[in-house]
């Protein structure tokens, strides 16, 4: 009779996890660029189960291909100081830190080299608090807008890395000589998708293009994903909706 009672007891606890598992977890709201005249844009993102602390970058191009804004970017490659930047006394405290292998794809559309010749803000040409923030630490919505009211079909870009993410074919030591491929890892990943104001469709979702150059050395992307696995679980969904 016991031993029914517990098999009983065991099944309805393992069925309280599996429900409690399902739960989403509410997203954190972040509102960026909000004096602004031109489009508003609520992007909803939500992480998959490989998400730890990445770093990424939403941005906004024409229908050229022209950069047009960033809408967002991790404060520690908006102002190139990361917060664990130098060790000392057994302490980490922030520091400068060029990291052209986090977000090339956006950065390179950029366009901008700072003065060691990268393609990356720094401290003296930081990103404006208007458009960057600390890395959300799970699923958010970001609302913010875009600056030009008379720019009514584009594209919105967000690019996304995380480090510590090897496989079997981005291995630890692929280019043993290349210091930025080992803070990558598995390249970042860009998604995409086409907006048009004019349009009924009011609600879009990023789709993944491609990946980045694996140590940020050039502005390419990359079709190819065949090579990338739990990178392309890092987000689950990435949502956009005209407001």
């Amino acid at each position: 009779m016991k031993s029914r009672i517990y098999i009983i007891a065991s099944i309805l606890f393992l069925l309280a996890s599996c429900k409690t598992s399902q739960i989403q977890e509410p997203p954190e709201v972040y509102s960026y660029n909000s004096d602004s005249v031109g489009t508003r844009l609520s992007i909803e993102f939500t992480k998959g189960k490989e998400f730890n602390h990445p770093l990424l970058a939403f941005w906004v191009e024409d229908e050229k291909g022209n950069f047009v804004q960033t809408l967002y970017v991790s404060k520690s490659i908006g102002k190139g100081v990361f917060e664990h930047g130098k060790a000392g006394a057994g302490v980490w405290t922030p520091g400068s830190i060029m990291r052209p292998a986090a977000l090339p794809y956006w950065s390179h559309r950029r366009g901008i080299i700072n003065q060691a010749g990268f393609y990356l803000p720094d401290e003296q040409n930081p990103i404006e608090d208007a458009y960057t923030g600390a890395t959300p630490q799970g699923n958010f919505v970001l609302n913010t807008r875009i600056e030009n009211p008379e720019l009514k079909r584009f594209s919105v870009f967000m690019e996304i890395n995380q480090t510590w993410d090897w496989n079997e074919f981005w291995t630890n030591n692929k280019y043993p000589d290349d210091a930025e491929y080992k803070t990558s890892c598995q390249p970042a990943l860009v998604y995409k998708a086409d907006i048009d104001t004019d349009s009924s469709v009011k609600t879009y979702e990023l789709k993944v293009l491609g990946h980045s150059h694996y140590s940020g050395k050039t502005g390419e992307i990359f079709t190819d994903l065949s090579s990338m696995t739990t990178a392309l679980n890092i987000a689950k969904s990435i949502k956009l909706e005209l407001r």
